[in-house]
């Protein structure tokens, strides 16, 4: 066993290593070189940031970032995709316009024709390939084909709809002026029936989602921007070092726009993903920010003058950056390393996710390395005044280590026994790809397909469709007979879809991801069949979306593990230290997700966050959570490992480095936690529904994480493990001494 302190400098008096001349790495020279010309790196951010949110927001490109996002349920390459592929060769979609109309007097004929005459104009509108209502139906409303444009199926409801279909190939310009004239056009019939009108569209779903989003970005960024600033002017007693990451922030958030804006044009972008990212890259911004600022004081109280002289300010940043640079660097690696899992994942959305989230991760890592420490530099006189001393080697957070260092055993007992409690929900976890349902109750899209469902059934997409590759429509209506009675089924229908072969429509009761639509589609795939057959539907989609998550899953966990274990090695040199931390992590994000079902799924604490159950959580959320909830976790890793490793190094043992790491970083952890959940609270505070739980679940795992883990469960297994912390392999042991990264 390697002794800790072999090859070490000794401690003096305090136990602290004798100084000692230091290498010059690369990042101390970065740190030297910002300090050399401060002005004209800040100089430099400027411009960039005003020509990120120019481009991306701006649009002095002609559109914005927002105008180019998308919306819909996560697909992949699959059976349900190749079936939709065939319905859409002989049964194009059209771009639709839908209006309902409530509270007419179907019974009066002068109503009715005047209304009749209204509709027909709406059929002259240019773009507008044909309109169906009730109202022309040449048998009149008491046809049974006007029936199922009738609420109610008849008249006397007095409500009715009229869907109009556009021409297909329509460029974007032509469709959204023809768009404007119909709906118009539409809106004329209520008013000369003396009744009451209401419009949607696929495509007003999709604008109503990406303007939810817009504005629950701003309000997430109105409401963390102000709060963190203020969490830190007490952390730092000072109104300018609280507005150092702030501003670094500010910044990374315009070169996530960017990054995002240039990549709509590569992939389709779900407007899910700009909140995700862009406040994924504004906590961790304000967390290096937090870090290289404080470090940076650190170093400066240090100084021989009671002004800092330009010596003293150019060390300090050659420290910083060459300490806590170096931490940065590590931390953001390691977040990159576990969002580029999602690059291995079919489905575009969780690839488009993890493309930029690397992105915006790299930029939150140069910002703090670069601007942030030129920041300090140009600041260091006002920094100076309230840069105290390193903080005390006993205070709160030693005192902890050090009960926690008494009894470890117990403490991993009852730290473990909760956090498996915590995680217990997601042994029952359901999930599914809402539509309207991600936006708020009241929203008026919502509420008009919500009642569009309920009034006009048979307008609704059935729930299972099977795609027959025959022609004999006899034959695929005697196999298609055995599933009439399958839990569920209210329906059955079989028409032909085109020359060579069938359509079978099954409604089943219940939303389109209902347990008894997913086993109809189970059970239709598994049943022999004298021809082909290819099932889609909503059901359909998700089963094959988790079942291709599922197939990928290992290797993108393959590719994190990897890279963590490599990394934390590199920096640590243990092997021991990395396994536990990927068990530790693993645990945590159990729990975060225990929280998520049992608030989302089983109904928890709707009034206070706003919301209405759909039952189950949406599909990519677990998988976004382990990614983004894996690399916070880490970063609050490296954070305390850093310091630690720093002090071992150094010549302390084991329990004494422990107590000291985390007595110099529990502060800062905990600080950063604290803003990293005020900057996630813009989720919680949203009102698209994937984002909500995305906020809860991120919240939960950076308290768990920050708390629970690091200040209990870090501290606990390592006095435990006592010197095998730092063991690793002869051979490995070499290969670090080689080629670990250190200051």
């Amino acid at each position: 066993m390697q002794n800790p302190s072999s090859g070490a400098p000794a401690p003096d008096a305090t136990g602290r290593a004798a100084a000692s001349d230091a290498k010059v790495t690369r990042m101390a020279r970065l740190g030297r070189l910002i300090a050399r010309h401060p002005g004209r790196w800040v100089i430099a951010w400027v411009l960039i940031t005003a020509a990120c949110f120019a481009v991306a927001v701006g649009g002095v490109t002609g559109e914005s970032l927002f105008n180019r996002l998308h919306s819909g349920a996560p697909t992949v390459d699959s059976e349900s995709t190749q079936a939709r592929q065939v319905i859409e060769q002989s049964q194009p979609a059209l771009e639709t316009l839908t209006m309902q109309v409530t509270g007419a007097d179907l019974t009066d004929t002068t109503v009715v024709a005047d209304g009749t005459a209204a509709t027909k104009k709406v059929g002259e509108v240019p773009g507008v390939k044909q309109v169906r209502s009730p109202l022309l139906v040449p048998g009149g409303l008491t046809d049974p084909a006007a029936a199922p444009l009738l609420k109610g199926g008849t008249p006397a409801a007095g409500g009715f709809v009229t869907v109009v279909d556009f021409e297909p190939g329509l460029d974007k310009a032509a469709q959204d002026a023809a768009e404007a004239a119909a709906e118009k056009a539409l809106l004329e019939v209520p008013k000369v029936m003396n009744a009451q009108g209401s419009v949607g569209s696929p495509n007003k779903i999709i604008t109503a989602i990406t303007t939810t989003v817009e504005r629950d970005l701003i309000r997430g960024e109105g409401i963390a921007l102000p709060l963190t600033f203020i969490v830190m002017f007490f952390v730092f007693a000072g109104f300018i070092a609280a507005g150092m990451p702030i501003i670094g922030a500010f910044v990374s958030i315009g070169g996530a726009l960017l990054s995002l804006f240039a990549f709509s044009h590569l992939v389709e972008l779900d407007a899910t993903v700009v909140n995700i990212v862009t406040l994924l890259g504004l906590g961790l911004s304000i967390d290096y920010g937090l870090l290289t600022v404080s470090r940076f004081r650190e170093e400066l109280s240090s100084r021989e003058h009671r002004v800092p002289s330009r010596e003293e300010v150019a060390h300090a940043a050659e420290r910083t950056v060459a300490t806590a640079g170096r931490t940065v660097l590590f931390s953001a690696l390691i977040v990159a390393i576990a969002l580029s899992g999602l690059l291995l994942f079919e489905a575009s959305i969780m690839r488009a996710i993890g493309v930029a989230g690397v992105s915006v991760v790299l930029v939150a890592m140069v910002v703090a390395v670069t601007l942030v420490p030129a920041l300090c530099v140009l600041g260091a006189k006002r920094l100076a005044r309230k840069a105290v001393a390193p903080t005390s080697d006993t205070g709160v957070f030693s005192r902890l280590a050090v009960g926690v260092q008494r009894r470890p055993v117990a403490v991993i007992i009852a730290v473990v026994s909760v956090l498996v409690i915590l995680a217990l929900p997601t042994l029952s976890m359901r999930l599914t790809s809402s539509g309207t349902e991600l936006l708020p109750v009241d929203a008026p899209q919502r509420v008009f397909f919500e009642q569009l469902a309920r009034d006009y059934p048979a307008l609704s997409a059935p729930e299972v469709t099977v795609v027959a590759r025959s022609s004999d429509t006899a034959a695929v209506t005697s196999w298609a007979q055995q599933f009439r009675d399958d839990p569920g089924v209210e329906s059955l229908a079989v028409t032909p879809l085109g020359t060579t072969d069938q359509r079978v429509d099954i409604r089943v009761a219940g939303p389109p991801t209902s347990d008894e639509a997913q086993e109809l589609v189970t059970n239709i795939r598994a049943t022999p069949a004298p021809f082909e057959t290819l099932t889609t539907g909503q059901a359909a989609g998700q089963i094959d979306f988790l079942a291709s998550m599922s197939a990928r899953a290992p290797y993108a966990v393959g590719l994190v593990v990897l890279g963590t274990l490599v990394l934390l090695f590199l920096m640590t040199g243990s092997v021991i230290i990395p396994i536990k931390a990927l068990l530790l992590n693993v645990i945590s994000l159990g729990a975060a997700l225990g929280v998520v079902v049992w608030i989302f799924q089983e109904g928890h604490l709707e009034g206070l966050l706003n919301f209405s159950s759909t039952g189950a959580v949406e599909s990519i959320v677990p998988f976004l959570v382990l990614a983004f909830g894996f690399g916070l976790s880490m970063d609050y890793e490296v954070f305390l490992l850093s310091r630690i490793v720093e002090f071992h190094r150094e010549g302390y043992e084991n329990d004494r480095a422990v107590s000291l790491g985390l007595q110099r970083t529990g502060r800062i952890i905990t600080s950063a936690a604290l803003l990293i959940c005020i900057v996630f609270a813009g989720f919680v505070a949203g009102d698209i529904l994937i984002i909500k739980q995305m906020g809860v679940a991120l919240v939960a795992a950076v308290l768990i994480d920050a708390t629970l883990v690091r200040m209990l469960l870090v501290p606990a297994t390592m006095t435990l493990l006592g010197r095998w912390n730092w063991w690793a392999p002869g051979p490995l042991r070499r290969l670090h001494n080689r080629y670990g990264i250190t200051e």
